[in-house]
């Protein structure tokens, strides 16, 4: 299937979804971490789609990046996310190859609170393990809530050791920046700007791309679904042209 409408495909079925649901997730990013964690006791299933596409030299790619995860409130400020699989499938010069990405395990502990508090804060920890990749990957998440206004910034740093011998080690800085604004209790519209830069064997920095675009998130019931669209700001050659993430979920 041509990977436009594919995404096409999966958009209406959310938004099919959607419409057929009656109490929602708060989840506005999709590049961006929220400060506050999930209820303790509370269960949500979340499916992640990433389309990046990249045109001319040295040839068009499309590539679809998918997530199975599970999110469990531990406690009230103790969120525990099983990434059941990370998979792609990328096509290029006329051919398709799907490969299997990793798993993983994160825990986001919520510091304070971004209403009540001068500043809401939560500190997010990830150990992944894959096809000759093993890493650990650290965030920083900041948040302030003002009337219908939301604003979020993450700071990650990502270390990973790749090869047949864990033997490759490669960094990655990234920041992620958001603001939202509630238009009704189930519709929110905003914005996202995202960052990232890599570090061969944590030496000289690579190519530094830059991606900003708008989103839009609706919830309903237990449903909710949130896209991104980023477009490169940066003029690299190497990195995809524009990259879209929809993330859409539910509550057990």
């Amino acid at each position: 299937m041509n990977p436009y409408r594919l995404l096409t495909v999966i958009g209406l079925v959310s938004a099919t979804v959607l419409t057929g649901q009656t109490k929602a997730g708060d989840r506005r990013f999709t590049y961006s971490y929220e400060a506050v964690t999930a209820p303790k006791g509370s269960i949500e299933y979340e499916q992640w789609v990433t389309w990046k596409a990249r045109r001319g030299d040295p040839g068009n790619k499309d590539q679809f990046d998918f997530r199975h995860e599970i999110e469990i409130g531990l406690t009230d400020r103790l969120q525990l996310g099983l990434y059941l699989s990370d998979w792609s499938v990328v096509s290029q010069n006329g051919s398709t190859e799907a490969d299997w990405k990793k798993g993983a395990v994160e825990f986001i502990y919520n510091l304070t609170n971004p209403t009540t508090d001068l500043i809401g804060s939560a500190l997010y920890g990830e150990v992944f393990l894959g096809d000759e990749v093993f890493g650990l990957e650290g965030k920083l998440i900041l948040q302030k809530n003002i009337g219908p206004w939301i604003a979020v910034y993450n700071a990650t740093l990502e270390a990973k050791w790749e090869g047949s011998s864990y033997d490759e080690q490669v960094g990655e800085f990234k920041n992620s920046f958001g603001i939202s604004y509630q238009v009704s209790p189930q519709l929110s519209v905003g914005a996202e700007l995202f960052t990232e830069v890599e570090f061969d064997d944590w030496g000289a920095a690579g190519d530094h791309a830059v991606y900003a675009g708008p989103n839009i998130a609706f919830r309903s019931g237990k449903f909710f679904a949130t896209t991104t669209v980023l477009f490169q700001t940066t003029g690299i050659d190497s990195e995809p042209d524009v990259q879209t993430r929809l993330i859409f979920g539910f509550d057990f």
